[in-house]
């Protein structure tokens, strides 16, 4: 029986209890998350699940020595003055109306599907890797999605860094603008995500577009010190994402995303895992957790560690990196439930640790990698392994700090570059 095998009860137990629950191998020095609270309560209050304590603290604690943190610390000043003098996105700002006439829902367009050059006005038909332009437009809701994201996190980094009100005032605006003001505020829901044109208004696999929220999940807790949000309203952002999560368990896109035997299943599972968390609904993200070595490892990963869904697409690399890090992300929520992901062994050997493995061996291997890939993601493989070498390390995988990496994960003596 695996760790995690063993702790499943007592998480499922834990989860009514969020203050029992804790970490299963963090060292006695190392910020453990707890349950519905995260790492609040080393971290200062800050109600964070994947923006670490230690990581921060010791990366706070570099800026002025270290020139690659001081150079990226830079760069996220610029990168969060940019967004602050920009107005907050909503999804109030796209051209479209959704059929359902509702401005307030999420509307975004399929990323592989194009217009026929002959029948521009007929149905739409797939092109795996080819990102159709069009979903960033001002039709759709992705790209304000997007920005909001990035400037959410951006600015609370710039605050936690600098320790300036401005940009934790910055981020509560964007957070308000998208998830709490009544005039711009989305639905939580995700019915119109990735529609097809002449195909469908909607598809689960819009429930996707979904992972860009927990980078505002982390950044709104990132600035509870600084009172941006008032405890009302984070009241009122943990029950917009309860909602959320009762979307996604009772909706037909909700389920037919959970339904998914691919990325779009594994990233499912890593939002509402998160989401409930967030929201305080442990039940529901220890059910996920629970669940997730038979429903996700030993059905999506193979024996020899390859993820074969993903190996029949155009991006095969990219999209088995991209699978793990909805895994890892997982895994990272079930840790603050005291279950085990990460050293779960399934079925012949089936695990993340060796899915990690299969990955890991083609680094600077481009040339050997067997299958479809149309731009290899190399810089996408270095971060991977970081979050690896933090799970199974130290220095079990490399640690190369690319640019805004280097201010979210550190460097630690004897982690190989």
């Amino acid at each position: 029986m695996t760790r995690g095998a063993a702790l499943l009860p007592l998480a499922l137990a834990a989860a009514a209890i969020p203050s029992a629950a804790a970490a299963f191998s963090a060292p006695a020095n190392e910020a453990v998350c707890r349950g519905s609270e995260g790492y609040a309560a080393s971290f200062g209050g800050r109600r964070t699940f994947t923006l670490r304590p230690a990581d921060l603290t010791a990366i706070k604690a570099a800026l002025s020595a270290d020139p690659a943190i001081a150079a990226a610390y830079r760069d996220l000043i610029a990168r969060a003055d940019r967004a602050l003098a920009g107005k907050p996105g909503s999804v109030m700002d796209k051209r479209s109306l959704p059929v359902s006439r509702d401005k307030h829902d999420y509307v975004s367009l399929a990323r592989y599907w194009w217009p026929v050059p002959a029948n521009p006005k007929g149905a739409y038909v797939r092109r795996d890797g080819q990102t159709n332009p069009e979903i960033e437009s001002d039709r759709f809701d992705r790209s304000a999605l997007s920005r909001m994201a990035r400037s959410a996190d951006v600015l609370a980094l710039a605050y936690y860094y600098s320790g300036e009100a401005k940009y934790a005032d910055g981020a509560a605006a964007v957070i308000r603008a998208w998830f709490l003001d009544p005039a711009t505020a989305m639905n939580p829901n995700m019915n119109h995500a990735q529609a097809v044109p002449g195909v469908a208004d909607g598809r689960p696999e819009g429930v996707l577009d979904g992972a860009s929220f927990i980078a505002a999940i982390d950044a709104a807790g990132l600035i509870a010190p600084s009172g941006a949000l008032t405890p009302a309203e984070t009241r009122g952002l943990e029950g917009w994402f309860s909602r959320y999560v009762d979307w996604m368990l009772t909706s037909p896109n909700g389920r037919g995303e959970r339904a998914a035997k691919n990325n779009h299943g594994l990233w499912y599972d890593a939002q509402i895992a998160r989401f409930a968390l967030f929201a305080r609904r442990t039940d529901v993200a220890a059910r996920v957790a629970a669940a997730f070595p038979k429903a996700r490892i030993d059905r999506q990963i193979d024996p020899s560690g390859a993820l074969p869904a993903e190996l029949t697409r155009t991006r095969s690399f990219h999209y088995s990196l991209y699978a793990l890090a909805a895994a890892y992300d997982v895994a990272d929520s079930a840790a603050c439930l005291g279950i085990d992901l990460y050293d779960h062994e399934g079925a012949k050997g089936r695990s993340l640790r060796k899915a990690t493995d299969h990955v890991a061996a083609y680094r600077n291997r481009a040339a050997d990698w067997p299958y479809p890939e149309m731009h290899w993601p190399a810089g996408t493989l270095d971060e991977l392994l970081v979050r690896a070498d933090i799970a199974w390390g130290p220095g079990t995988y490399p640690r190369t700090a690319h640019d805004d990496f280097a201010l979210r994960y550190r460097i630690v003596p004897g982690a190989r570059r």
